[in-house]
């Protein structure tokens, strides 16, 4: 049942793919018969003034698709503008590679998205038949059979079994052709080998910065926790055993009543600093690992919250303790600023991403900028390279959507 739900899961996942990428083939394909047209005209050598339109056109269209796969894997950066000159662009390498992919994601991608949408209406349409098959003319007239003569309800749900068929084929032929359709993106819009990274270097140049400001953020943390709850129960400890030893010889009853102040005020100290030690890198983690850690955070949850852990292996604990920390911010800020019901978590892994998404039925309108640890959040997130994608109209839901890289 369990490997039923995983592959409907993975199929409606590559259908949503293969409809993202069917628009840009729409793109590609208006682009390659655009391209005809321009290579007609240059026949005549009014095409050559249509060359720059169309590279731009290209160049679009291939930042549209790099978008794409990025919201879904490794991101792909944007080259920037077409190379000024006509001669110039059509040397670029990155120029060529588009229009390789442009011919090839217009043919075999737009083929393969087309395919995907066609398979479950086939399904839907044959499987509800022996609905609506009295409204059918007698004769010819299976949906998509022509020559089916269709003749009573036996032979409508036979095509209703047909139907079924269908739909098999659509959950089991969906992840292959998503990754088909999304082969020629990830082969021919990454920069090629030995081309400038220098957008790449800026990247991780602005990532490293928000790893250090992260991390700046986080020392600040613990020492704030530290000055002002560890450190402030323990001077009261030492002030109530001063207190208390002067007290022994002159009223021992009170002497009594100090000590089992300052005993309080120790435990206190010893619970604020457990607090901090979990913050820094929860050793639950360790003992129970990440879906054990994030059941506890789950059960301890005041908003009535729903687990989903879906990891077969263990991640890096840098990972894994990243997860932990934006699950429980995002917890905390579902208590505190949502006024939700409810609150849902689905943790899971997708090849090298661990994919965490926070989803509650609140109010929202979160904001970043309004100092709810949203930004802390997604500081922490791109910090190890990763994506945060935050969604939250007024009135609700909120959806966070986190990715993480976490090797193969």
């Amino acid at each position: 049942m369990e490997h039923v739900r995983r592959r409907v899961r993975a199929s409606v996942d590559a259908l949503e793919h293969l409809v993202g990428g069917l628009g840009t083939a729409v793109l590609a394909l208006g682009t390659l018969l655009g391209a005809v047209v321009v290579a007609a005209a240059c026949v005549g050598g009014v095409g050559l003034l249509l060359v720059p339109g169309l590279l731009q056109a290209v160049r679009s269209a291939a930042d549209r698709e790099r978008a794409r796969l990025s919201r879904w894997g490794p991101p792909i950066p944007e080259p920037g503008p077409v190379p000024a000159g006509l001669r110039t662009a059509l040397r670029d390498p990155v120029v060529r590679r588009e229009l390789r992919w442009v011919a090839t994601h217009g043919t075999v991608g737009f083929g393969a998205g087309l395919l995907a949408l066609t398979l479950p209406i086939y399904a839907v349409q044959d499987i509800t038949f022996p609905l609506w098959y009295r409204l059918v003319t007698p004769g010819p007239g299976a949906p998509g059979i022509w020559w089916w003569h269709i003749d009573g309800l036996g032979d409508a749900l036979a095509v209703a079994l047909l139907g079924v068929g269908w739909l098999v084929i659509a959950v089991a032929s969906g992840p292959a052709l998503a990754r088909l359709q999304a082969r020629p993106g990830r082969r021919l819009l990454p920069p090629p080998p030995g081309f400038d990274l220098s957008l790449r270097v800026a990247e991780l140049t602005a990532t490293r910065a928000a790893a250090l400001d992260a991390h700046a953020v986080e020392l600040r943390r613990i020492e704030r926790s530290l000055h002002d709850g560890t450190q402030n129960r323990l001077v009261a400890v030492n002030v109530l055993l001063g207190a208390a030893r002067r007290a022994v010889r002159r009223d021992p009853d009170r002497a009594d009543e100090i000590l089992e102040r300052a005993q309080n005020a120790a435990e206190q100290a010893l619970g604020e600093l457990r607090t901090v030690v979990r913050g820094i890198l929860p050793p639950v983690l360790g003992d129970r690992g990440l879906a054990g850690a994030l059941a506890g955070l789950a059960a301890e949850c005041a908003v009535p919250c729903r687990l989903s852990v879906d990891v077969d292996v263990r991640c890096a604990a840098s990972v894994e303790a990243t997860a932990y920390f934006v699950v429980a911010e995002a917890l905390t800020n579902v208590v505190r600023h949502s006024g939700a019901n409810g609150v849902e978590v689905v943790v899971r892994r997708e090849r090298d991403r661990l994919l965490v998404t926070i989803t509650d039925d609140g109010r929202g309108d979160a904001d970043e900028t309004r100092g709810s640890g949203l930004t802390g959040i997604r500081r922490r997130v791109e910090a190890y390279d990763g994506r945060m994608t935050l969604t939250s109209p007024p009135g609700g839901p909120t959806r966070m959507h986190v990715e993480l890289p976490c090797g193969l």
